[in-house]
């Protein structure tokens, strides 16, 4: 045997057998060239503090508030969006990476500035603020949209100009590969590292520490593009995180990682559940039954006793149920820590392959799993649910298609406009290579609200700001008569007796009440010369429930 493939082989099988190091694993260095901060800054905060307020004052957390977590944003219902969401599991987050700093502390682990571990809550928390924050409009099915319209959709067209690698970022977007984007990459006109957030901070947030390549056909979950393979790999190389493989590109996971992960399973099941009462999908007592199966009648007697106490006195039902709700976070917090501390040694050395919450024993075990047979099958798919998915496959895919037909050819007139619109840091260029372009066009679409992405799509398929029907309820008005209003383009210079067919799905801004919820379609047959009325009903406006004006012309009936 050749002696360098030897020693080679000793040293990786030396390197496997030794745990990671937190004297590497918490780092307050950068992401940045040239840093070399240390882990108090000037103002009496850490690095890591900096970076949990770095990213509360940012504009993609901003943004998580218009963003669906599961079901659409109603206005007189206040469910979970995705800011919300990360707040609560920033919470939790926070708590298990105290509980941990407190074992490690009483584990007496060898490290040099014992003062860091105190820091291990705040990492954590941090790390649960950005863990949404490369997902895209409209959930879940927002990442399906991507997926789809590169996969099967108009976007396949695309794959014969890419490299195998490439393809699979781009044909199963992954929104947690996308958010490690969204920190580290250097957009146009922004600075060099993104964000520059500390290393360890990056890393607890990659939960799938591998590329595209090496995911899993299954579910296809991978934690970087190809564009940031080199950044994640100094990312680990900074930290000591064991690699498993180069062609792929793997490693273990940060053991902070699994915390995370931990706080975000917690948060999504226990409020989906909350949510669910709230919109009647789930009655009081089925919610009441199955976060109660959370306790066990022997070993949490005492909670129970606590629970009809408080009931005795707190009558409002939503207020029990976050009563509810509260205490089995906790119970889940002791739980999820429990077994990061029971398999400490397998974490530190790469060997524990399975998440936190999987690992609980007993009725939080059991609890949980039927919470989740419940979500998958009586919650998300529901038609409130169904109902934002689909649109945002229409809306993403409409947008994507037309902006990666512009950056193809951005010399064309339409395609000149269109790009007008995309902000700057989204801008690319002519030497960009065909992946920069598109993933550029990803990044501008992933980055979007629901309500601007909608507001965009509006745009391009021309049903704004080209001609508005402005729907007023007249003095006649009676409360049957409620549908969703829309703004309709008309022609400015159409023919006598153009026959206009308007499918009615989106609200519009009144001047007076807000819309109602339900939709109609309509024709309208409109005359510049002679028709004032048109639509279902053509009867007089004094009998007309509604009323309405196009431009200064006559009052017309619908």
């Amino acid at each position: 045997m050749d002696v360098s493939l030897f020693f080679n082989l000793l040293f990786d099988l030396i390197f496997i057998a030794l745990p990671m190091d937190w004297n590497q694993l918490l780092s307050a260095h950068r992401y940045h060239p040239g840093s070399t901060t240390s882990l108090f800054h000037s103002h009496d905060r850490s690095q890591f503090q900096r970076d949990y307020d770095r990213l509360i004052f940012s504009s993609p957390f901003r943004r998580l508030q218009n963003k669906t977590q599961v079901f659409p944003l109603p206005g007189n219902i206040f469910v979970h969006n995705r800011l919300t969401h990360s707040l609560e599991v920033a919470s939790v987050g926070r708590s298990l990476g105290n509980k941990v700093s407190q074992f490690l502390k009483q584990q007496q682990v060898e490290i040099e500035n014992p003062e860091i571990l105190e820091e291990i809550g705040t990492i954590v928390s941090t790390g649960c603020l950005a863990h949404d924050l490369g997902n895209p409009p409209f959930g879940h099915s927002g990442e399906e949209a991507i997926s789809y319209f590169f996969s099967e959709g108009e976007g396949l067209y695309f794959k014969k100009l890419l490299s195998d690698e490439e393809w699979n970022d781009l044909s199963h977007f992954e929104g947690n590969a996308n958010t490690f984007r969204l920190l580290t990459h250097s957009f146009n006109g922004r600075r060099p590292g993104g964000y520059t957030m500390t290393y360890t901070t990056l890393a607890s947030i990659v939960k799938y520490p591998f590329e595209s390549t090496k995911a899993n056909p299954k579910g296809f979950k991978y934690g970087f593009f190809q564009s940031e393979k080199d950044i994640f790999r100094q990312v680990a190389g900074e930290l000591g995180i064991r690699q498993l493989g180069d062609h792929p590109l793997q490693y273990v996971r940060h053991p902070l990682g699994y915390l995370v992960e931990a706080a975000d399973d917690i948060c999504y099941q226990i409020m989906d559940i909350e949510d669910s009462h709230k919109l009647r999908i789930l009655s009081y007592d089925e919610t009441v039954a199955i976060l109660e199966s959370f306790y066990d009648k022997n070993e949490d007697k005492e909670d129970l006793k606590i629970i009809t106490k408080t009931f005795k006195t707190v009558t409002d039902k939503n207020e029990r149920i976050a009563f509810l709700r509260a205490g089995i976070i906790n119970k889940l917090i002791n739980a999820c820590a429990d077994v990061f501390c029971q398999n400490y040694e397998a974490i530190m050395k790469g060997d524990f392959n399975s998440t936190l919450i999987k690992q609980v024993s007993g009725t939080n075990k059991e609890a949980y799993d039927a919470c989740t047979a419940l979500a998958y099958g009586r919650i998300y798919h529901t038609n409130m649910v169904t109902q934002i998915q689909i649109a945002g496959f229409k809306i993403l895919g409409t947008i994507l298609k037309e902006y990666t037909d512009a950056v193809l050819k951005p010399e064309t007139y339409y395609a000149r406009n269109i790009l007008s619109i995309m902000p700057e840091q989204y801008k690319v260029s002519k030497e960009d290579s065909m992946y920069t372009k598109i993933q550029t066009v990803v990044d501008y679409v992933s980055g979007m609200t629901d309500s601007y992405a909608l507001n965009l799509y509006r745009k391009i398929k021309g049903i704004d700001k080209i001609g508005k029907l402005y729907i007023q309820r007249s003095l006649r008005a009676h409360p049957s008569n409620s549908f969703t209003l829309a703004e309709i383009a008309l022609p400015s210079a159409r023919p006598a007796n153009f026959l206009v067919a308007v499918p009615i799905t989106f609200p519009i801004s009144l001047a007076e009440e807000a819309p109602t919820s339900a939709m109609i379609a309509f024709k309208a047959s409109v005359s510049s010369a002679s028709s004032s009325c048109f639509g279902k009903n053509s009867s007089s406006t004094a009998t007309c429930p509604l009323s309405c004006s196009y431009k200064s012309s006559r009052p017309c009936c619908l």
